[in-house]
């Protein structure tokens, strides 16, 4: 089939289908609707199953690495008009589940957050709430600093006179514990959501 015999396939198990959303998505991928779908390349083809999901305007869309096989400049394109512009559509209603490893991209986008390990999930927070409890402290020090004991943190880097934790929901505690050691500076700033996946699943 071609891809427009493709998509009025796809429709034509929908009770609904916005057509003013297929003919946007149709110009902004450059896909030919006269063209082969079987001759399309593998990102085209992830194009095509796109439009297909998001035409229908389902309550709930489910996606498993929806990027793969996209170019950065089509991904991000499609990340922040498509599926950002889909849930502001009708947000009482709408909701996207998205299976990813290209968490940064999706930074902007998330709600909640969920870590998946071994099929078991060791987080789910929102993602404000997420970006509150895991934070980075830098320490600064007129020396270099003694052996530390800091039971608590998720890591710990040291570098001559610096020192860089990652720590979990007991930041003030810690910053209080690193302030009694006279440092020379100390700051504090949260994690993005990609750096809390990869502490998580590095401790």
């Amino acid at each position: 089939m071609t891809v427009r015999e493709t998509l009025d396939w796809f429709a034509s198990f929908r009770a609904h289908w916005n057509k003013g959303t297929e003919r946007d998505l149709l110009g902004r991928f450059r896909l030919d609707p006269a063209q082969k779908t079987g001759g399309l390349s593998k990102g085209q083809r992830t194009q095509v199953a796109l439009i297909a999901a998001v035409c229908p305007e389902p309550e709930l869309l489910v996606l498993d690495e929806p990027t793969s096989g996209l170019d950065p400049i089509v991904r991000r394109e499609f990340i922040e008009t498509v599926i950002g512009a889909y849930q502001e559509g009708d947000p009482a209603r709408r909701t996207i589940l998205v299976s990813t490893h290209l968490i940064t991209e999706f930074e902007g986008l998330i709600d909640e957050f969920t870590i998946m390990h071994a099929g078991r999930a060791v987080v789910h927070l929102a993602a404000d709430e997420a970006r509150a409890r895991y934070q980075k402290i830098r320490v600064r020090f007129a020396a270099e600093p003694p052996a530390l004991n800091l039971p608590g943190a998720l890591q710990v880097k040291s570098s001559g006179r610096d020192l860089e934790l990652v720590v979990n929901g007991n930041a003030a505690e810690m910053q209080e514990r690193l302030r009694a050691l006279s440092p020379e500076t100390m700051t504090s700033e949260a994690l993005t959501l990609e750096e809390i996946f990869v502490a998580t699943l590095k401790k």
